[in-house]
């Protein structure tokens, strides 16, 4: 008699976590989503799910016509699919551009026989397009890369008509954060991070700013009436004459100044922060949270295109650089502990910044941006 209650229990919780699985994956509202492959899933979850806007990022397989294939069989290189994962963001803080952004400096776009050590169609990179503006989006991507980008050789990533995602097995999802020492030593032994500091290393984001800024599917486009739209930045002989000692070792070589013992940490005042070189508006006091670090710490910058996340592998893990994108100053990091609605954490130095109260706002000519500091 106890064997039909516990049977029911247990379809009861199996029909509750397959319940709970299709949640995780599906679209809020206002969200997109994008399905890219370029090279492990593993690796390719890991680097979207750093972005500011991309609530979540999920591994699976797609470009193929056997439906739910097992990660043996898609291995096999039997079933025509290949290993992708598909980004959940929100278009009002990053756009599709900008997840492309990310996209081309993760892969090998010149090679379509796989990704690094990790050979065949299963680890092809591939931009599955789910609309007709997702591709002219993507198209106009990869001729930018292409034309501007530092590759000679042709860009051969294939632009597809998305059709089926299918999610992977559930130890593949957040791979990275289940089980850190592996992936660490696959992500440093398959030549990724080698190959994207050979080929980005040297290059400026403004480069491919040019391309998000003229695509009406970019980012936010920069407004010419403000002066840090044309900022050239002073020689480091202005620059050591400009900033205090520790504002330039902050901004110019990526020092981190004392916590607890700096300008803006404990800050309450409403107003927004600026770049201390370029004046360039940053994060609002809106978005300003008493993180408990000792430094100015904000959920989110001001606009989604204020500031330019850089990969720093500087001490003995990955963690992502913020910094200015007119002046290029070194700002601080961004950590994915933060509090809602983004959970991130962008932790500042007050070094590189300069407050502006709401009421000098208009005066110093930040008046458009009073309504993000009142956005609360």
């Amino acid at each position: 008699m106890r064997v039909l209650p516990m049977l029911s229990i247990c379809l009861f919780l199996v029909s509750n976590l397959s319940m709970a699985q299709n949640q995780a994956t599906e679209k809020q509202p206002r969200e997109r989503v994008a399905t890219l492959a370029g090279g492990c899933f593993w690796c390719v979850e890991e680097a979207f799910e750093q972005l500011n806007g991309v609530r979540e990022v999920v591994s699976g397989y797609a470009g193929g016509d056997e439906p739910n294939p097992s990660y043996q069989e898609v291995s096999g290189g039997q079933t025509g699919h290949t290993e992708a994962a598909q980004v959940f963001y929100d278009p009002d803080i990053i756009s599709y551009a900008g997840l492309l952004q990310k996209f081309w400096r993760i892969i090998d776009p010149t090679d379509n026989q796989g990704q690094f050590v990790d050979r065949g169609q299963q680890y092809r990179p591939e931009i599955f397009v789910h609309n007709s503006r997702q591709r002219e989006v993507a198209e106009q991507s990869r001729q930018w890369l292409q034309e501007e980008g530092p590759f000679k050789e042709p860009i051969v990533v294939p632009i597809t008509e998305f059709t089926e995602f299918y999610v992977a097995e559930d130890y593949h999802q957040d791979y990275y954060d289940k089980n850190p020492v592996r992936y660490k030593l696959y992500t440093y032994n398959s030549g990724r991070y080698d190959f994207v500091e050979k080929h980005w290393g040297d290059t400026d984001d403004i480069d491919y700013q040019q391309f998000t800024n003229s695509n009406p599917g970019g980012v936010a486009q920069t407004d010419s009436k403000d002066p840090w739209a044309d900022f050239n930045k002073p020689s480091e002989e202005q620059l050591k004459e400009q900033l205090t000692s520790l504002q330039y070792s902050v901004t110019q070589e990526d020092e981190t100044e004392e916590a607890f013992n700096n300008r803006y940490w404990d800050n309450q005042r409403a107003g927004i922060y600026v770049d201390i070189v370029s004046g360039e508006p940053l994060f609002s006091s809106a978005d300003k949270y008493k993180s408990g670090s000792g430094w100015p710490s904000f959920t989110r910058p001001i606009s989604s295109d204020a500031v330019v996340e850089k990969e720093d592998n500087s001490w003995f893990y990955s963690r992502t650089e913020i910094r200015s994108r007119h002046a290029d100053s070194h700002l601080g990091h961004v950590f994915s502990d933060g509090p809602q609605p983004t959970g991130l954490r962008y932790c500042m130095n007050s070094a590189a910044m300069e407050f502006i109260p709401r009421d000098e706002m208009k005066e110093r000519g930040y008046g458009d941006y009073i309504k993000y500091v009142e956005a609360n």
